[in-house]
């Protein structure tokens, strides 16, 4: 099974900018295919001791935890597929962690068929199963903390994005108070007839006050 294909940004590509709300679906999505690896595993152990429910609840755990990898592979219904170079080195990379998921996933229903027909092939499948248990979760660990850690370096970088947008918005407040000053001037020599002057450098004055607490607020946010 090849998840991959057509998922993949080119080499050297610029990273995609991705929202908090999709950082946080990845990372729950790879929180899930942790908790349903093990929960395969339990359950087929449940099953292979007789107990039907074990193998209804396993067969659901896998079902998860494909749908789950899938969509973190695949670049559709808002989420990025694989977006980044860690990630392509953690999947397709020395890490092969694409090809250890899948081949986890696969000898998963094969125990479970195998429970299923009471073959003699179930005990030793079981048992394989069992066996790599361990490294299939370090690798979904690894993995998780891949998107743990993008997640942060995007928080950074949109809050260094906000800040220089800040600045800017500063920039032009401090020349729209220059002007309702100037305004304010004209106006004082003008007399009756600066009496526009001096409702512009009334509203600018207002403006500026409200970007000035628009800021303040903003600049909290961005911590």
């Amino acid at each position: 099974m090849d998840l991959s294909t057509g998922t993949l940004p080119p080499p050297g590509a610029a990273p995609k900018a991705l929202t908090g709300e999709v950082f946080s679906a990845l990372i729950n999505l790879s929180g899930r295919r942790r908790f349903t690896s093990q929960r395969i595993v339990l359950y087929a152990l449940l099953a292979s001791q007789g107990q039907e429910e074990g193998a209804a609840t396993a067969r659901e755990a896998l079902a998860l935890f494909r749908g789950a990898h899938k969509s973190l592979l695949s670049e559709a219904d808002g989420l990025p597929g694989v977006f980044c170079p860690e990630l392509r080195e953690a999947y397709f990379g020395k890490m092969d962690g694409d090809r250890q998921i899948v081949a986890f996933a696969d000898l998963g229903e094969r125990t479970l068929n195998a429970i299923a027909r009471g073959s003699a092939q179930a005990a030793e499948l079981l048992e394989e199963l069992v066996r790599i248990t361990t490294p299939t979760l370090g690798i979904l660990n690894q993995i998780t903390g891949i998107y743990e850690e993008q997640a942060k370096q995007n928080a950074r970088l949109v809050r260094k994005q906000l800040r220089g947008v800040i600045t800017d918005i500063e920039t032009i407040n401090r020349q729209a108070r220059m002007v309702a000053f100037n305004a304010r001037i004209v106006a004082a020599r003008a007399g009756a007839a600066g009496k526009e002057f001096s409702v512009v450098a009334g509203v600018l004055s207002s403006i500026s006050g409200e970007i000035d607490e628009m800021v303040a607020a903003a600049l909290a946010a961005a911590g």
